[in-house]
């Protein structure tokens, strides 16, 4: 019996129950001829040589994802080498990949690859020869796997720029652009600077992730913003370690207009660099800054005047207060969602004012909830949210007693918190930043 219309799979053993073995899977191959798409989770069972048939009687496989398995590389490289349509290749925690492991390379799929992710590997060098043999690759994750990176990005920079004047040279048209490689994630790594230059060679990325990579600094962001100018999305976790600020960002501002999503985790930003990506990137839509001591009442105030187009805005872990909501009150037309955390200055009435300023507005807090200490990724759920709906939060802006009004409320923010003075702040700040930022952005 055959079941040729599944071409889905998905394959997962828990630890307390019996793993799939090389059997089973082989007679999934040969029942499900047209199998496109295998997640493998927890298959303890399944060996190099079970893994081997397979490939051998997967000739469509297209996508195929591993995690917490224990064949190694042995069984990637028959997958490579029998599966010439692999698009997609994900591997996670295989335990059957260590020091001194064969290489694994490309195969029969250096054409057809697309998306490469690797995560949380002992030896992720041993992958080198298929990131750089993939020659049409469009993604490239990297997540918390050992070893020196930089020279894996040497080498696919060197020859990225190497294919774009092998075209030049050959007067191809536009359309042999279509395979470059556009979206790369390198997370906790051991990359630097020397890796980030490389990455600017290249020019058709469009979404970089730069987290918890504390060897980049200010120096390799410049470096990519002055060459990669058609990015749209950037997020960078600075770990806090003070080494990306202003100067990089400001790069991006200058030379980066088409950016329509930016993430800042533990980069300590002020408003000249906010200042100078809100007046330049008008295509800015999605914006999170978190856990940064220097993004303040004047930082937000500044994207509130600035950013026309911000659809969606987060802030976590700031020193912001009531100022900042008030700023918000009237600014960001385009403004659709927006979400507070941890940020202890502000408090729940200016939320609720805030709603009843802008009733169509999506706003999630937790002002009123007290909670702990601060942590953000960009590698956890809580800052992809920008690019999709907020998650349920614990407190929400409810509605209270309708027969309260938007001016009593307003009046009774204004006189505990002060806002009714802080007017004046904003108008001083905006004028003090048209002083100081029009000679700062006559450079860009």
């Amino acid at each position: 019996m055959r079941f040729d219309s599944v071409t889905k799979l998905t394959l997962r053993c828990s630890r307390r129950s019996i793993s799939l073995n090389d059997g089973a899977l082989v007679a999934i191959s040969v029942r499900c001829q047209n199998l496109t798409r295998l997640k493998l989770r927890g298959c303890r069972e399944i060996s190099d040589e079970g893994m081997s048939t397979f490939a051998k009687n997967s000739k469509n496989l297209r996508k195929l994802s591993c995690g917490s398995c224990t064949f190694g590389a042995i069984a990637l490289n028959a997958v490579l080498d029998y599966c010439s349509n692999l698009e997609e290749l994900s591997v996670k925690r295989l335990r059957g990949i260590h020091d001194g492991a064969e290489a694994i390379g490309p195969g029969a799929a250096a054409s057809s690859l697309k998306t490469i992710c690797l995560k949380e590997l002992v030896n992720g060098q041993s992958f080198e020869p298929l990131v750089v043999g993939a020659k049409n690759l469009k993604a490239l994750k990297i997540i918390h796997c050992l070893g020196d990176w930089d020279r894996v990005l040497q080498l696919i920079g060197n020859r990225n720029r190497n294919g774009k004047e092998n075209l030049h040279l050959n007067n191809y048209n536009s359309n042999g652009n279509n395979d470059a490689l556009m979206e790369i994630h390198l997370e906790r790594l051991q990359v630097s600077d020397i890796g980030l230059s490389a990455i600017s060679k290249c020019t058709k990325i469009e979404n970089l992730h730069i987290v918890k990579t504390p060897d980049c600094s200010n120096y390799g962001l410049v470096s990519v913003a002055e060459h990669c100018k058609l990015l749209k999305k950037l997020h960078v976790d600075g770990w806090r370690t003070n080494r990306i600020g202003d100067e990089g960002l400001v790069a991006v501002a200058k030379h980066c207009p088409n950016l329509e999503e930016l993430v800042l985790v533990g980069v300590n930003a002020t408003h000249l660099s906010l200042g100078a990506i809100a007046s330049n990137c008008s295509k800015l839509e999605r914006l999170a800054l978190c856990g940064s001591g220097t993004i303040g009442n004047t930082e937000i105030a500044c994207i509130a005047a600035k950013c026309m187009a911000l659809k969606k805005l987060c802030i976590k872990g700031c020193p912001i207060s009531d100022i900042a909501i008030e700023a918000l009150g009237s600014g960001c037309p385009s403004l659709v969602k927006i979400k507070l955390r941890k940020c202890r200055g502000v408090s729940c009435e200016a939320g609720e004012w805030l709603r009843e300023q802008r009733g169509s507005l999506v706003i999630n807090m937790d002002a009123c909830e007290v909670d702990g200490g601060f942590e953000a990724s960009v590698s956890n759920g809580g800052i992809h949210e920008v690019g999709v709906d907020y998650p349920q939060v614990v407190s929400q802006v409810t509605d209270r007693d309708a027969s309260t009004s938007s001016n009593s409320r307003l009046a009774l923010l204004r006189s505990k918190f002060g806002l009714f003075a802080s007017r004046n702040f904003v108008a001083c700040t905006f004028r003090r930043w048209s002083n100081n930022e029009d000679s700062f952005n006559g450079n860009l």
